[in-house]
């Protein structure tokens, strides 16, 4: 077994002296258990073997016990401890994709220029803006598929690749912000693409839910801004607020705005002429970060009633049973 997350080695390939996890790709010599030179302080049990009469014998309990280093290296996530008294935090996600060398009016993200700006200027919070479409991020390699476990906390792309870039986004959700609003275009009906290829690598954070009974994600508010040259809000919305919602948010009142001027708008420079003009847009972007900003104030006002344990149902209540003493 790889001990560190009770993954099956047997299942693994072997290449030379090396047998691969079959779950994250990290390698253990056969004959040592030691990782590859860099990561050989780590290593899985070995067991000394007697064979006789054809049979193979494994004398317990290990001759080399394994070896757990919890290495912290420079890329993983900081904590962003929020100190006494300091101004709520609002953090503004852009999931839509474009050319920067050549761009774009965006109708996401102008409505999220605006409520972010109102967040920072008038209701006087700290502000970070994330567009996704700067960020160079891996897809989600589908561990979850392999086994529960496989699917861990931090994530493992962001253990193994220090030049993926998704950090900000781990640690804005889970570490620093208090209110998030996620903007996205309709893009055939759905959220953009960039929106999904984020939400598949935040299946790590719903996960531990499920895995070790580890809520990420508490006393947090997500909003929505939603707009498209086409229809199909709904779904959308629908969509993201049951995604959010298994992460651990919570919702103010009226948790999204929207613009669509329906399916058979084709005259896309017409939206784009008709968003820039709209006042109405720019102050529901506006109230919508203040309804979140209040909804967020007043679980705060609760924390202590919020630490609660609170019983879990549907889905999440199916709890994997962890476990115990690791055997090898």
């Amino acid at each position: 077994m790889q001990f560190q997350y009770i993954c099956p080695l047997c299942e693994g390939t072997v290449t030379g002296e090396y047998v691969k996890c079959p779950w994250h790709g990290w390698e253990y010599s056969v004959v040592t258990g030691r990782g590859p030179t860099g990561y050989d302080e780590e290593q899985v049990p070995t067991f000394a073997l007697r064979e006789e009469s054809g049979l193979v014998s494994v004398a317990t309990p290990p001759a080399m016990p394994g070896k757990l280093i919890y290495h912290k290296p420079s890329h993983l996530l900081e904590l962003h401890p929020k100190p006494a008294h300091a101004p709520p935090r609002i953090l503004g996600i852009s999931t839509t994709a474009m050319d920067d060398t050549n761009p774009r009016f965006s109708t996401s993200d102008i409505l999220l220029d605006h409520a972010i700006s109102h967040a920072s200027g008038a209701l006087r919070a700290d502000t970070q803006l994330i567009r996704l479409r700067e960020l160079a991020f891996r897809h989600c390699e589908g561990n979850y598929s392999k086994a529960a476990r496989a699917c861990t906390w931090p994530c493992a792309i962001t253990e193994r690749d220090p030049d993926d870039q998704l950090t900000a986004v781990y640690e804005g959700l889970v570490h620093w912000a208090d209110v998030v609003i996620i903007a996205t275009p309709i893009r055939w009906g759905r959220a953009s693409s960039l929106y999904f290829k984020m939400t598949e690598r935040l299946n790590c954070v719903q996960n531990q839910v499920t895995i070790a009974d580890n809520v990420l994600i508490k006393n947090k508010v997500a909003a929505f801004i939603i707009t498209g040259g086409q229809d199909n809000v709904q779904e959308v919305a629908g969509g993201m607020l049951t995604f959010w919602s298994e992460l651990g948010y919570m919702f103010p009142q009226f948790p999204f705005i929207a613009h669509t001027r329906g399916w058979d708008a084709e005259d896309m420079e017409n939206n784009v002429r008709l968003v820039r003009a709209s006042d109405a847009l720019r102050s529901a972007s506006a109230d919508l970060v203040g309804r979140a900003l209040m909804t967020w104030r007043m679980i705060d006002e609760h924390r202590a009633e919020m630490e609660q344990p609170m019983q879990r149902t549907g889905r999440k209540a199916q709890r994997l049973n962890r476990p115990g003493q690791v055997m090898a």
